[in-house]
């Protein structure tokens, strides 16, 4: 899990700020090697029939948008650079899996030139953070990306229009593009499923009012619930996904457990016509991945996720199940050798 920067230490957060500084300005310096490099593998992530053109341009728009997430920690998702980008993947007719692939390749191919530079090499101390740092700065990217996208029309295949969470198009985009990290610098990930227990008949019971009632209330807890950096989605018609970057197993199972429970506690309805109350559970299922090659896919994770779901609903409902994949990789990224 990406640690918080601590606020109270003056001199951390000045270093800190210097680090994302220079990263920064080495980004916008070696723009032309990381252009280049980025897009001489864009046919990787299914653009092989962009014209030149349209490659550099979304290339050096994705590093330039990198850049500003990398110095300032954020990216504001009304600013020109964001509107270019979707105007360009538009223009270019890329599809949102394509573009979580390019920010990517964009990503490895600035992090590879980084790791030459004389100051802060991937021999260097700072490596760790500084590789955190930009990888950090993709999500911030996408995520800005995204929700401009939330705001302006044409967005149907994006975000989910009952909950406003991303569809599961946008999950299955960023899942890939987190398979593909964690093949690389093996760091593990999670990916959480919530299903809502017997929707159906609450619908037949209660009127399909009540089951959408269920769903908004659900999306809106996900949303507050997962960091800015989690991708949280409508995964179906009664499921809800999340993806956990970088996230430890104790960590994500904690998470599941405790959206199980906020679930059973606060989320009963009330039907006014019968004066009922209607409980409210979940089945939920862990998937965790230890270490991942190029082989996995996200489909694959879904399966898995989905089976876990099934297990807990049959053996009774309103539990959390998991799943661990650990696959063993030739060579293990470390300090001394981090990009293996």
């Amino acid at each position: 899990m990406l640690p918080d920067l601590p606020g109270t230490d003056s001199d951390y957060v000045q270093e800190r700020t210097e680090l994302r500084t220079q990263v920064a300005r080495a980004l916008e310096q070696q723009a032309t090697p990381i252009v280049n490099d980025a897009i001489a593998v864009f046919p990787f992530a299914g653009v092989e029939d962009a014209d030149s053109d349209t490659s550099n341009r979304l290339a050096d728009l994705i590093l330039q948008l990198l850049a500003v997430a990398t110095r300032d920690g954020e990216i504001e998702t009304r600013s020109d650079l964001v509107g270019d980008l979707r105007l360009a993947v538009e223009a270019g007719g890329i599809s949102v899996k394509q573009l979580f692939g390019l920010v990517y390749l964009v990503e490895r191919a600035a992090l590879d030139e980084l790791a030459l530079d004389e100051s802060f090499g991937a021999t260097s101390e700072p490596w760790p953070s500084l590789a955190q740092l930009v990888r950090r700065s993709s999500f911030d990217l996408l995520a800005a990306y995204a929700e401009r996208l939330t705001s302006e029309p044409g967005d149907g295949a994006l975000i989910d229009p009952l909950t406003t969470l991303h569809t599961k198009t946008v999950l299955e985009a960023a899942l890939e593009k987190e398979i593909q990290r964690a093949e690389r610098f093996g760091h593990p990930f999670a990916l959480i499923l919530v299903d809502v227990d017997r929707l159906s008949e609450i619908n037949a019971r209660h009127g399909y009012g009540s089951g959408d009632r269920v769903l908004e209330r659900l999306g809106i807890l996900m949303r507050n619930y997962f960091r800015e950096q989690d991708w949280v989605a409508r995964f179906s018609g009664d499921a809800f996904a999340v993806l956990l970057p970088e996230t430890q197993r104790e960590h994500a199972l904690l998470l599941a457990e405790r959206v199980r429970t906020t679930v059973e506690g606060r989320m009963a309805l009330h039907d006014y016509r019968s004066e009922e109350e209607v409980p409210v559970t979940v089945s939920v299922a862990v998937v965790f991945a230890e270490a991942v090659d190029a082989n996995v896919r996200a489909e694959q994770l879904f399966d898995e996720a989905r089976q876990a779901v099934h297990r807990a609903k049959l053996a009774g409902r309103n539990r959390v199940e998991k799943v661990e994949i650990s696959i063993q990789r030739g060579v293990v990224p470390t300090r001394d050798n981090p990009l293996a």
